[in-house]
């Protein structure tokens, strides 16, 4: 006997769909949803719908934006000559948090994983190579993370962009604040090393 209504076992198969829900947390979400107000589930709703209806990719820079451009691209304040590549949305969010940097982006979309049959063709470099072409950049910064798919990305990027009159630089990884140095692994220390500055 199934103790589960159907359009709550739907919902159930919807949230543990999202990546990091399991059926517990699947389970625990759709029961909280159940238990408060229509409205609130009603609201719920139309945000998700709204999210396919209005947001799209901003054609300069491939952010999600409600507008085009997208705000950053149209802010006069930002310095256009500055590019930072960065992986996905919620790596531009993560910069955008600091207020340290005040150039553009661009945004990849993905990382190289040729396992997974995702090459450069599946990625927006063409379309950075292509930006680069049309808008006066003096430097682009490569902000990809520092594991492999990402270091093989900012690898291709490197050799990509080489060669145009534009400064090349990489974000910096290694040693995070408060960390002691005997407990950071061999490549990090190798990293830190790499990307010392001088005082």
């Amino acid at each position: 006997m199934n103790v589960v209504p159907p359009a709550l076992g739907r919902l159930i198969a919807d949230l543990h769909r999202l990546p990091g829900v399991g059926k517990k947390s699947a389970t625990r979400l759709a029961l909280y949803l159940l238990r408060r107000p229509a409205a609130e589930a009603q609201a719920l709703a139309r945000d998700l719908a709204a999210l396919h209806e209005t947001i799209r990719l901003c054609s300069n820079c491939f952010a999600f934006s409600e507008t085009e451009p997208c705000a950053i691209c149209a802010d006069p304040q930002r310095d256009s000559s500055l590019i930072c590549v960065v992986e996905d949305p919620a790596d531009l969010m993560a910069i955008e948090k600091t207020g340290s940097f005040k150039g553009q982006y661009h945004i990849l979309h993905g990382v190289l994983a040729p396992m997974d049959g995702i090459g450069p063709e599946e990625l927006k470099i063409h379309e950075l190579v292509n930006r680069l072409g049309r808008q006066q950049v003096a430097e682009v910064l490569i902000a990809t993370s520092s594991t492999v798919p990402g270091e093989a990305t900012a690898a291709y990027l490197l050799d990509t962009l080489r060669g145009k009159d534009i400064k090349l630089t990489r974000l910096a990884c290694g040693i995070p604040m408060g960390m002691d140095i005997k407990y950071a692994d061999e490549l990090t220390l190798v990293r830190a090393i790499e990307a010392r500055k001088r005082y």
